[in-house]
């Protein structure tokens, strides 16, 4: 199994915030080891790539990491938040944006991508406010 480490020459400062936190964070399917004691520290503000061969876990992280996974053993924090807690899930939730491989499939080609953005905000109940304020920040994000 690969381990995560950070590009040479990249520390991470003791002051600086964390995004995510996995501690020893394994799971798997069956018999199937995805993801094997991963410890790993992104730093808010960070940009980072996964990049690998299909079946390593690279999906499963992403999926542990948006809450759309449930965890089975270790620990994971994101944003400063215990996702094993059903509360900090739905916390966290409220500030991650996450689209699964193959997901994209049920996104619908005929509407563009801001009314892609509003249909699904208004599918989740969000009100107009709310879909209008994360429809700016998703396209800002993004590009």
């Amino acid at each position: 199994m690969p381990t995560l480490e950070p590009i040479e020459g990249h520390s991470t400062p003791e002051n600086t915030a964390l995004a995510i936190n996995l501690e020893g964070v394994s799971y798997h399917y069956g018999a199937v080891q995805a993801l094997d004691q991963v410890t790993w520290r992104i730093l808010a503000g960070s940009r980072v790539g996964l990049i690998g061969p299909d079946g390593v876990g690279k999906s499963t992280l992403l999926a542990l990491i948006s809450s759309s996974r449930a965890m089975q053993s270790g620990r994971l924090d994101v944003l400063g938040q215990n996702i094993a807690h059903k509360s900090a899930r739905a916390k966290v939730c409220q500030s991650l944006a996450y689209l699964p491989q193959g997901l994209g499939r049920n996104l619908y080609p005929a509407l563009s991508v801001g009314e892609n953005i509003d249909f699904f905000g208004r599918l989740f109940g969000l009100g107009q406010q709310d879909r209008q304020a994360r429809r700016k920040a998703l396209l800002q994000a993004t590009g």
